[in-house]
């Protein structure tokens, strides 16, 4: 069973959940804790399961096999109307004919609450979006920002105690994906709701989450907070999906070294046996090129090739050879590349610091 975050109760947990659509098995072994009041997201590419598995906690696509229990309660069977659940789609699923506010009630009505009681929760509603002054406007005169806000409040008009997002922002262009993020996790630590967001965008995962699953070909692969996953890698495939990574074929030579092409690296640790072929593994910013002395470890001669302006930092691609043919992708600030000089066509030293090589078995595809 993956654990939950240290001190927050179990709220939803899930229990060896398979699903099979005919003879194709889309989800299988899941094992999950979410605690309660943890904003999580499965992160995986396009078929990995991460949205089967979301409907699958909502009922609409029944698991195979396997239990899922909701607040103490096991809701492996029961129908959507029956679960504790707030759902956004990506495609908003707003209803053209209602206003904003009547989409809002929507839920509220059907659980014939009073016309105060509702307008009441309308209005709470509208201005914790900020959106109070629009409930007269049908979805048309909505912008897609605006439309996802509402979206968002009737999710949440009932008082859930889960709040279920399918790729929520997706639809949205870069700069309204950006605020909404912000939006949605500031709402969700005031409201304090358990929430699962679904995305295969790495960047709205690392933003917003407490933990992160990532998730390939049906299967949860690791299950970390943002940092984790993005520094402590669990195998080749988290390591490549998430951020940019080297990948550099070596061979191990013990339990604290690696060698690339010619030169012996020390590492934390490896478990891969003496001998045998590995992956060594470093993104562009775990390299250094300033105090580099002659007792500095893991050292290495390197000439910059072709760069690349990113804002904050400038991607170089290098050619070392004595580490083998592969060229290496490492990021200088705007400082050290002013500083020292770090051009096309300059041979630099450089080094790679132990506690941020990572290390798996075989070779990366």
């Amino acid at each position: 069973m993956k654990a939950l975050s240290a001190s927050r109760p179990p709220y939803l947990t899930i229990s060896g959940l398979e699903k099979r659509f005919g003879g194709f098995t889309a989800l299988t072994g899941i094992d999950l804790v979410i605690g309660e009041g943890e904003f999580v997201c499965f992160l995986g590419p396009s078929g990995c399961g991460k949205t089967t598995l979301l409907r699958a906690i909502a009922g609409l696509e029944p698991q195979t096999r396997g239990s899922i229990v909701q607040g103490g309660r096991d809701i492996s069977r029961l129908p959507p109307s029956q679960r504790d659940y707030g759902i956004v789609f990506q495609s908003y699923a707003l209803f053209p004919n209602l206003t904003a506010a009547e989409n809002i009630a929507y839920g509220l009505v059907n659980r014939r609450m009073s016309r105060s009681a509702i307008d009441a929760r309308v209005a709470e509603l509208m201005t914790l979006i900020g959106m109070l002054g629009s409930g007269p406007k049908y979805p048309s005169q909505l912008s897609g920002g605006q439309q996802q806000r509402v979206a968002l409040a009737r999710a949440l008009a009932t008082s859930p105690g889960l709040l279920l997002l399918d790729e929520p922002l997706s639809a949205l262009d870069a700069r309204v994906r950006l605020r909404l993020r912000g939006e949605i996790k500031e709402l969700q630590r005031r409201l304090g709701v358990t929430t699962i967001m679904v995305t295969h965008d790495q960047e709205e995962a690392i933003s917003v989450a407490d933990r992160i699953v990532v998730m390939d070909h049906g299967r949860i692969e690791q299950v970390g907070t943002p940092d984790e996953i993005y520094r402590q890698p669990a195998s080749l495939f988290v390591a490549g999906f998430v951020g940019t990574m080297n990948f550099l074929p070596g061979r191990s030579i013990g339990p604290a070294g690696v060698r690339l092409g010619g030169v012996d690296l020390v590492v934390r640790r490896t478990t891969v046996a003496a001998g045998a072929d590995c992956t060594v593994c470093a993104r562009p910013e775990d390299f250094i090129v300033r105090n580099i002395g002659p007792e500095t470890p893991n050292t290495f001669a390197a000439t910059i090739g072709d760069t690349e302006f990113l804002g904050p930092v400038v991607r170089a691609r290098l050619e070392a050879p004595a580490l083998g043919d592969t060229p290496i992708l490492a990021d200088f600030s705007l400082n050290a590349v002013t500083d020292l000089d770090l051009l096309s066509g300059r041979a630099i030293r450089m080094a790679l610091p132990e506690d941020r090589i990572r290390v798996f078995a075989g070779r990366s595809s």
